[in-house]
């Protein structure tokens, strides 16, 4: 790796460290019906997750604060400077069994049916293969296990906002970490075998980082 791209990797890490003190009570959602806001949200997708739990992308650990404290947690996070922020957020947060890998969605270092929950929170816009990174999820799930995933993707083909994304995507991804903000995790994620998968969609005021798609998809 680069000179460069340890910089770049160390002040992604530290960026998002600071951000774990955000109030995503204050960001308000537009054309969602059963939450106002981005926390409120996030507590109801996170807070009855259990047993072995493995977030994807945890990025600092953002998602600490919505997650139950008795969980066993797992982090693949490819961003080796992020650990130890996500470490200190642990426990500050009061979560004590906390693990975490360095790797990467696509290959997932966990034997098949171990987990019970995996946890993907604005990841799979950045990934290498969105496909690859699903069956990665639903090989390591246990029977009846879920995916909770909060992304945000590509609008409708041939709006305004649609058009933007596609004219940003290539500076964006090179200032946000490989994030496309005109993937369409959504289409890919009903194609993928689940069981079934339960979805809402909602918008933010950030228009190329909406709309936004949340959800739990049950492996069979």
């Amino acid at each position: 790796m680069s000179g460069l791209a340890n910089l770049q990797k160390r002040f992604f890490a530290w960026g998002m460290s600071r951000a774990n003190d955000a109030d995503s009570d204050g960001v308000k959602l537009k054309d969602c019906d059963d939450h106002e806001s981005l926390g409120e949200l996030k507590a109801a997708l996170l807070n009855s997750v259990q047993g072995r739990v493995v977030e994807i992308g945890p990025g600092a650990g953002a998602s600490f604060a919505y997650l139950p404290k008795d969980i066993q947690w797992i982090g693949i996070e490819p961003n080796p400077y992020m650990h130890r922020y996500l470490q200190e957020e642990a426990r500050k947060q009061g979560i004590e069994s906390v693990e975490v890998y360095e790797g990467m969605a696509e290959k997932l270092p966990l034997i098949d049916e171990s987990v019970d929950t995996v946890v993907g929170i604005h990841v799979l816009c950045s990934v290498g293969d969105v496909q690859e990174a699903l069956g990665e999820i639903r090989r390591v799930l246990k029977p009846g296990g879920v995916f909770v995933f909060l992304e945000h993707i590509a609008d409708q083909r041939g709006s305004w906002n649609r058009r933007l994304q596609d004219a940003i995507a290539p500076v964006w991804k090179g200032l946000f970490d490989n994030c496309h903000p005109h993937r369409e995790t959504d289409q890919v994620l009903q194609a993928q075998g689940f069981e079934r998968v339960d979805e809402e969609y909602f918008r933010l005021s950030f228009p190329n980082y909406s709309p936004h798609v949340a959800g739990v998809a049950r492996k069979s």
